[in-house]
């Protein structure tokens, strides 16, 4: 579940700058062919405070982690250039996770490089299962350019997941929903946040936890990813 502010200050050490500055310039290492850099963001650490299911069984950044992992190992296998965004297991604050993203885009133009932060929702604040269910997928406010990001994650989503909600917002007249978090709002390049189903209901979790659920989770993010890529001539 994404969260609205910034927490904290979180001092960057000199292997994460250097980090950085490899991740920029591994693509002519790893793939001459691919012209895009996609960073995959895990949402929260693996010790964040709550972010988990009623029953306190499921935990969301173990989910999100286990997601993200298989999202860029599809992409490279694909031969893209897909990267995790945070690959310490540490809660690493937004603050910190913008300035890798912006760094990146100094380093590469930020019209080379993609950002999709990874979550599970939750309707209540984890002490009672709720009704709510679905797929959705964030973009910061107004017309940008991560609106096409997000039509072509919306388009997987449909796809991958036949006879479940997909919760949309069709107001501004796309499918994305749009709100003021941090990640969204502060980093260079195209960005979008999926919200993959609900972790405080029944049957989402359920689902969640499936092995095709989780792999229909998977193919919506690379398809989505994919299909944008190829829309730009990438």
């Amino acid at each position: 579940m994404a969260v609205l502010s910034c927490k904290g200050n979180q001092k960057s050490s000199l292997s994460i700058i250097l980090t950085i500055f490899v991740l920029g310039f591994r693509r002519a290492a790893i793939n001459t062919d691919s012209p895009m850099k996609i960073l995959i963001d895990n949402g929260h650490g693996l010790m964040t405070a709550g972010k988990r299911s009623p029953d306190g069984q499921f935990r969301e950044p173990f989910y999100n982690r286990e997601i993200a992992k298989r999202v860029v190992a599809d992409l490279v296998d694909r031969g893209y250039d897909a990267e995790l965004l945070v690959p310490e297991d540490d809660d690493i604050s937004l603050e910190e996770r913008v300035r890798r993203v912006n760094t990146a885009c100094f380093l590469l133009g930020k019209a080379n490089l993609i950002l999709v932060s990874i979550h599970v929702n939750a309707a209540g604040n984890g002490s009672k299962w709720m009704n709510a269910t679905g797929w959705s997928v964030y973009t910061c406010k107004g017309r940008t350019a991560s609106d096409k990001l997000a039509e072509c994650l919306c388009e997987s989503a449909i796809k991958n997941f036949p006879g479940r909600r997909i919760r949309t917002d069709m107001s501004d007249g796309d499918m994305d929903w749009e709100e003021n978090f941090y990640i969204l709002r502060k980093s260079l390049c195209p960005a979008v946040l999926t919200e993959n189903f609900f972790m405080d209901s029944h049957s989402d979790l359920e689902y969640l936890q499936s092995k095709a659920g989780k792999q229909a989770i998977i193919d919506t993010h690379v398809e989505g990813i994919v299909d944008y890529l190829l829309g730009n001539g990438l």
